[in-house]
Parts: C-alpha cells; sequence; structure tokens
C-alpha cells in the first residue's frame, strides 16, 4: 500500500511560567496582512506562470526565457527568480496548471464508460485533445519530462487520476502497490504515445487504439 504523510504546519511555543508548552499566536492584524500577503504571492506566481504557458503555447521552450516570462507577468526578474529559480522549475510549474485544468475538467464532466479501461480512456484522450490544440505547448510539456533535472510529478499525478476515474474513487493509499504500478505504467505508455504523435508518427485514432489496448490489459483486474 502506498501511504502519503501531510505534514502540518508548526505552532511556535514558549515555556510558561508553570512550565507548560503554550502556543504563540500572532495577533489579529498580524494574520490578516500575512492572509492578504499570501492571496498576492499565490496571483502573483498564477500569473508567472499562465505567461510561461502562453510563452511555451507559440515558441515552446525556447520562447519561455526567464526575462521574457517576467516581462509578460509584470513582476521582476529577481522576483521571478525567487518563484522558480531555474526555467525547468517554472516548466515544472506549467506542467502542474496543466494536470489541474484536467483535474477540473474531469470533476466538472466524469467519464461515463461502463467499464475500468474505458474510463481511462475517455481520461487520457480527453487530455490529449487538450494539449494538442497547443502542440507547442504540449512539446515543451513532454520535454520536460524527458530532459526534467527537477522532479516532474507528472506520472504520478495521471497515475492517482486514473486511479479514481477506473478503480470508482481508489486513492494512492488505497490502492494496492500493483494497481498504482499499473495505473502509472499506462500513463508512461500514453506520455510516449503522445510523443509520437508530436513527432508526426502517430495519428489521434492510432493513439486512441493503442491507448484502448493497453488499458485493457493493464487494468484487466480493476473492478468497474
Amino acid at each position: 500500500m502506498r501511504h502519503s504523510h501531510a505534514g502540518t504546519a508548526a505552532v511556535p511555543a514558549v515555556i510558561g511560567a508553570d512550565g507548560g508548552d503554550h502556543a504563540v499566536h500572532p495577533p489579529p492584524a498580524a494574520r490578516v496582512s500575512s492572509g492578504v500577503r499570501t492571496r498576492s504571492q499565490h496571483q502573483r506566481r498564477k500569473r508567472i506562470v499562465q505567461a510561461a504557458a502562453a510563452l511555451a503555447s507559440r515558441g515552446g521552450v525556447e520562447a519561455m526565457q526567464m526575462r521574457t516570462v517576467a516581462e509578460r507577468a509584470g513582476v521582476a526578474l529577481g522576483t521571478l527568480y525567487r518563484y522558480f529559480p531555474s526555467k525547468m522549475d517554472l516548466l515544472v510549474a506549467v506542467v502542474g496548471e496543466e494536470i489541474d485544468l484536467l483535474e477540473s475538467s474531469i470533476e466538472r464532466r466524469p467519464p461515463s464508460a461502463e467499464t475500468p479501461d474505458g474510463r481511462a480512456v475517455d481520461v487520457l484522450m480527453r487530455a490529449t485533445r487538450g494539449l494538442m490544440r497547443e502542440p507547442e505547448l504540449a512539446d515543451a510539456l513532454i520535454r520536460s519530462l524527458i530532459m526534467a533535472e527537477v522532479q516532474v510529478p507528472f506520472g504520478d499525478r495521471i497515475a492517482v487520476l486514473l486511479l479514481r476515474v477506473s478503480g470508482n474513487g481508489l486513492t494512492a493509499e488505497s490502492a494496492s502497490e500493483e494497481q498504482f504500478a499499473l495505473a502509472g505504467s499506462l500513463a508512461s505508455v500514453w506520455v510516449q504515445e503522445l510523443l509520437e504523435m508530436l513527432r508526426g508518427r502517430r495519428t489521434y485514432e492510432q493513439i486512441q487504439r493503442r491507448i484502448e489496448i493497453a488499458a485493457g490489459r493493464l487494468l484487466a483486474g480493476f473492478n468497474g
């Protein structure tokens, strides 16, 4: 079984006069100020990621120069580097943003196929259509998976999504090691097929057929 452990933020404590630990809480004004600053930082980060995606969609990785991204996002270059120390870190964030969009799409319109492999194919082909609307961006994202010098959680996130739709709500924690490995293998097949399509070696129909075959074999043991 796979297990994830979510960390919890530590609360500063001081030793009181009675020898016990007492949590130190910031005054209300400080908490409000911190909340505003966090929202501002989140919005700034989102602007940066969207600017990078827009540039990559028009010219691939080469167009995603850090200075150009900063100018498009309306932030100082130093600010950009505080959020993303390298272009690869920024590309990883763009990958994450694309997966977020896919997950939102799945939540709004869950796959309706009756079989686990049918639902998996629905998700992967929906992702293919979305990416191929912006082939330059798709190429940049796939290249980031192949050349990444930092961890790219793309495969695991796609695998978790496939587990959820194929296994009627399975999670990384509730799935067996074999189930997670099979979902991850299907995600890897899809990435490779997408790369072949970007290279002009596969048509959309060929990818769909190959994904259907792989899903049928890999997910045969999943409960419908």
